[in-house]
């Protein structure tokens, strides 16, 4: 990020509801919005977001995607590596919208509960 921008990012996708909701509550702050399926994070960024949310890989999936079904992970002999790398490989699988500011990060669900951290 450069000096001029706000130092918020939003992984966004622009077809979910709770994401379009999520960036009109913060637009007037400049987020960089990051449409993550077309760029999606690479693995070590996501470990960091991960750790910012306090979660383990599975806990930021969305389990309810094919992708889910079809990698098998459930498979609990699945390394926090191996899942993080099939989420960068499939982006769907990551739960959205996500918020980081200010050295936090935030799942908009609900979209309020992002501006805890801007």
């Amino acid at each position: 990020m450069n000096k001029h921008d706000s130092g918020i990012t939003l992984y966004h996708n622009p077809k979910c509801s709770k994401s379009r909701q999520t960036l009109a509550l913060i637009e007037d702050k400049n987020p960089t919005v990051i449409e993550y399926l077309e760029t999606p994070p690479t693995a070590a960024r996501l470990d960091q977001i991960l750790n910012m949310l306090d979660l383990q890989p599975r806990e930021l999936m969305r389990k309810g995607e094919q992708a889910y079904t079809d990698n098998h992970l459930d498979d609990e002999m699945l390394s926090r590596e191996a899942l993080i790398d099939v989420m960068v490989a499939n982006p769907i699988l990551i739960e959205r919208p996500i918020v980081i500011a200010n050295n936090a990060a935030r799942i908009g669900r609900p979209p309020e509960s992002v501006l805890e951290i801007i």
